[in-house]
Parts: structure tokens; sequence; C-alpha cells
């Protein structure tokens, strides 16, 4: 079985201080995690100066008059900032990842040498912005949170017109609500899109707690995307609904766990770990009673016990109307040169 993706996504939770996107780094390695994942945006370039914060941002944040302009600008790291953090990464040896949200910041990230691009939730109706990432050739790990599957359908379409070919794209089951309620996750919707456009698919988690995108990987998740934080009580929209970092091992280690246990091939055979276990576990065939020599055995004579290693109760039939050639105590375990026709 291939190795589940883990993207532990950082995002903003660095609040813009370069200082703890290091530290995230070092938890997300720290962790086991495959990839560590920022945010790259120019502020200017996404969102309107009179933008207001969504319901969950202004929740989560001290300062609820803000705009969402003004949140982000305040979260807005500078591309010398993530070429340090990739070096940083390279040095810590994690692989560096970040969703651009812009044209000048795909661009960026390109050149950075990033090995895919992500396409966040929001942006999957952004045609343009479909186009400028499908034509950098890459493979492309794309969230479908808040669309439905007419969306999913066209910008698939979109990206497979500019050059890409469905084994190089991802879709991320997500629900875009931080946090997810658990009745709104709806994890049969992952397979729904698998079967439906025939490419991988993954899961975007923002519940809380670890198990849902732990049984998103028994389910066939190729990819887990998790965010998580170095203190969830840290002023910012995407921290509440972040793992601390000793749930993000925690989550990792469950998700390799799960792997193991998917490892088989699905066969149903005796595991070498519980062949010992057959004869103590399993049954034989035992006297319940004295018998004399020559004494037909009957269902009375007889009674299953532990251990398994003598004549199966499965031959029970074949026991029954045997004579015995010899007198035997009760509890004896029977076995076939005890018996004659």
């Amino acid at each position: 079985m291939p190795k589940t993706i883990i993207i532990a996504e950082a995002g903003i939770n660095h609040n813009g201080s370069l200082v703890l996107a290091k530290q995230l780094i070092d938890i997300a390695k720290d962790a086991g995690a495959d990839f560590i994942k920022f945010q790259t945006f120019k502020t200017e370039l996404n969102i309107s100066k009179t933008a207001e914060k969504a319901t969950y941002q202004k929740n989560n944040s001290q300062n609820k008059e803000e705009t969402q302009f003004e949140m982000a600008k305040k979260l807005e790291l500078s591309f010398d900032n993530f070429k340090e953090l990739k070096e940083y990464c390279d040095n810590k040896e994690i692989c560096f990842l970040s969703t651009g949200f812009d044209f000048l910041s795909i661009d960026f990230l390109d050149e950075l040498g990033q090995p895919f691009f992500k396409i966040p939730s929001g942006e999957i109706t952004n045609k343009p912005f479909l186009e400028h990432i499908a034509r950098k050739g890459k493979p492309v790990i794309m969230s479908t949170g808040m669309a439905n599957i007419n969306e999913i359908s066209d910008a698939l379409d979109v990206l497979t017109h500019e050059g890409l070919n469905l084994e190089q794209i991802t879709a991320l089951h997500c629900n875009t609500e931080y946090p997810t309620p658990l009745k709104d996750v709806n994890l049969k919707a992952m397979k729904t899109i698998e079967k439906r456009f025939g490419v991988k698919v993954g899961y975007s988690d923002h519940t809380l707690g670890i198990e849902v995108p732990v049984a998103a990987v028994a389910l066939g998740a190729k990819v887990i995307e998790k965010h998580f934080t170095i203190n969830r009580n840290l002023s910012g929209p995407d921290h509440r609904a972040s793992l601390e970092p000793q749930e993000l091992k925690a989550m990792v280690s469950a998700i390799r766990n799960i792997e193991l246990a998917l490892s088989g091939d699905g066969a149903k055979r005796v595991s070498i770990s519980e062949l010992p276990n057959q004869i103590i576990a399993r049954r034989s065939i035992h006297l319940s009673k004295n018998v004399k020599c020559g004494e037909i055995i009957t269902k009375e004579h007889i009674i299953m016990k532990r251990p398994g290693d003598g004549i199966s109760p499965m031959y029970i039939d074949q026991i029954i109307g045997k004579k015995t050639n010899c007198e035997l105590k009760e509890d004896t375990k029977l076995s076939w040169d005890l018996l004659v026709d």
C-alpha cells in the first residue's frame, strides 16, 4: 500500500512571525509529517479593502472590527521569508509546501521548486487561477470545500483542458467551516468524487480531533491535510480548529498504524502471529465421563474443551458410534488411535 501523504498545514498560524514559522516546521518534522504547508499571498492582489471577515475569523480574532484585508496583511510573509523557510525545511529534512493565492505567488513557488501545487477550496471557481496553475504542468492537489459535484467537474475540465491529465490531480474532500461539525463531514463524498471522476482522492480536515482524517485513510485517502498550531489559544483565525503538537504526532502515528492494518493482500488466512493461538483458543473432543473398554461413544460421553490439538469438534459425527479400545478416564482428550469401528 502506498504511503499516505500527510500535509501538516501551518497556513497562517505563524501569526506573521518568521520565528514562529520555524517552530512550526520543527513541530511538523517531529510529528513525522511528509510536508509542512504555508500560505503565500500578496494581500493587495487577493482581498478587497472593504471585504469583511468570515464569522469564524471574527470569533477567533481579538480585533473583531478589522477588515479581512487588515487581518491578512498582518499575516503576510515576504517571498524572502519563504526562501528562508524553504531552506530551513531542507536543513530539517521535511518537504516545504505553500499554497499560492495569486499569479505572482504561484510563479514564485514554481521558481522555488515546489513539486506540486495546492488549489485551495476558495479558488475552485476561479478559472484564470486554475488555468495559470495547470499551465505549470506540475501535479495538483485540489480542495473541494464549498463545492458541489458540478463545480468539481468544471474545475477538472479547466485543468485538463490546459494540459494536465487526471493522473496528475488529487481531489481533497473538504468542508470549509472552522471547526467542521461532525454531522457535516459527509466522508462518503470522498468516495463519490473518486468514482465519478477517476482521480486520486484525499481529505482536508477542519474537524476537532484526529478521528476523521484517520477514518479517511481507512476509506482510501491518498493525501491528508490537517491544520496545526503551537498553541490553540493564540489569537488568529485558524488556531482554534488546529491540532496542537502532541495531537499532530498522534494523528500521524494513527495513520501509519492504519496503513499497516490495510497492508494485507485481502486473502483470509491464518497469520503467522496468530498461528500459535490456534491450539490455545480452539477446542478438541474430550470425554465427559469415564468410559469402559469397548463402550460405544454417544453424545453423552463427549465434551468440547481446550486445548485444540486433538480431534476437532468438526468431526463429532465421525466420533459418535465408535468404540474405545481401552478403558479411558473422564477428561481424556480423544485421538483416533483410541477408537475402533
